[in-house]
């Protein structure tokens, strides 16, 4: 999407003292030295398309935790442009109506499918105890970006035509989504405002709120950081079809130009300094609060653009699941705390010795990750074989990373309102 007329940077109550940290936490760095040696190998404009979608399928696949669940389902419904999939994850087997969280995958509006929401989905079903479905949606260049927003409310409506067989209990019914999956999370909040459709909560992970003009996170953080300016610029080539004939600056595209948010749904929204949309998020939380709507900003001053896909590698990722699915909990009981916290690496360790330390992690956990990932595509039954049959490696070496490995949670400041 082209980004044109610069904006200021967003003001307003309640945003981060350390909107971004001197440099990224130190489980995020040695991702992203292994990510960018990678693409100075092979740059992204290099792969086709649908060698982009299987990349990212698969690196979220083996980046991540996708904890067992009693019970996990596909459903294919009639959607407005051809059949839709979902996928309902239950944490049980039981017959009690539970609350429902819907979420909407990410990945430019180009990328991204049931399999990269996996992971997220499966640890918010199960920590929050509620049931989670993945919305799927057309994607772009091949459909228009109007084409996602139809398709998400389309399931949304499945959903809650369907609760009862689900074991749903439709009064208690969250959205969410990661950035472009943000986007249409918002759009879908709006939406529902329009319908008199009473949501529990919006979780909007690094939302791309704003697809017409950029901000000044744009400029900060172009380069280094999960997203490039070869990759936007890749990224508004491949899509440029699907927004021509559309007006971006129209609240259906860009949901922070809805001049009322009042009585919007309150909402989570998870930034990251790092990331060069942060300043999207972080506009819209100050135009909610304006508009009297609840929000609780979770700011992480050390992440990047799409580190909520790898809490195998990521201290962060599994510590903003966790509030997440905090948050939902505290949603469903009718709380809804207008807070923000500012979530800080517990380790003090900078040295060669620490940073080596968490390179030496990573790349550990993302060999297991991988080995799996890539043996499943070419061998399901290979792939569950041999990881039983690795179980004693992994039983001797657990002592040895947890020593590598610093327990910790990432610490956790509230900045607003500022703390007695």
């Amino acid at each position: 999407m082209p980004h044109r007329t610069p904006l200021p940077r967003p003001t307003g109550e309640g945003l981060p003292i350390t909107w971004r940290a001197d440099q990224p936490d130190r489980d995020a760095s040695a991702f992203l030295r292994m990510l960018n040696l990678a693409t100075r190998v092979r740059p992204f404009d290099a792969y086709s398309l649908e060698d982009i979608r299987e990349l990212w399928r698969l690196t979220t696949l083996a980046l991540s935790h996708r904890p067992e669940l009693p019970s996990v389902h596909q459903h294919h419904f009639e959607g407005p442009g051809g059949q839709l999939l979902v996928r309902v994850y239950k944490p049980r087997e039981d017959d009690i109506p539970r609350p429902a969280f819907l979420w909407v995958h990410g990945g430019g509006f180009m990328v991204g499918g049931l399999d990269t929401a996996d992971s997220i989905c499966r640890n918010i079903a199960l920590e929050a105890d509620c049931i989670t479905v993945a919305l799927s949606y057309r994607l772009a260049p091949e459909h228009g970006l109007d084409a996602s927003r139809e398709d998400c409310l389309a399931g949304l409506d499945w959903v809650i035509e369907h609760a009862q067989e689900l074991g749903i209990d439709a009064s208690r019914l969250a959205i969410g989504g990661e950035s472009a999956g943000g986007n249409l999370a918002a759009v879908m909040a709006q939406e529902a405002r329009r319908r008199e459709l009473e949501l529990a909560l919006q979780v909007l992970v690094y939302p791309a709120t704003e697809l017409e003009e950029s901000f000044p996170s744009l400029r900060e953080n172009v380069d280094g950081y999960m997203i490039t300016a070869d990759m936007l610029g890749h990224i508004q080539r491949t899509v440029a079809g699907a927004v021509s004939h559309l007006d971006l600056g129209s609240p259906w595209l860009s949901p922070r130009r809805e001049r009322n948010l009042s009585g919007l749904t309150p909402a989570v929204v998870v930034s990251a300094g790092f990331d060069p949309i942060r300043d999207d998020g972080l506009d819209y939380t100050t135009r909610l609060r304006k508009a009297q709507v609840p929000v609780q900003l979770l700011h992480y001053p050390g992440q990047f653009h799409g580190f909520l896909n790898f809490d195998a590698i990521n201290g962060a990722a599994a510590d903003a699941l966790r509030r997440i699915a905090t948050a939902l909990v505290q949603a469903f009981a009718g709380e809804h705390p207008d807070v923000t916290l500012e979530m800080a690496d517990p380790a003090s360790d900078r040295s060669l010795l620490g940073e080596g330390r968490a390179t030496t992690l990573n790349l550990w956990n993302a060999t297991d990750g991988w080995r799996d990932a890539l043996l499943t595509r070419v061998n399901p039954r290979l792939a569950r074989v041999t990881r039983w049959a690795l179980r004693p490696y992994a039983a001797t070496t657990l002592p040895l990373r947890r020593c590598l490995q610093d327990e910790a949670s990432h610490q956790a400041v509230q900045t607003y309102p500022a703390s007695a």
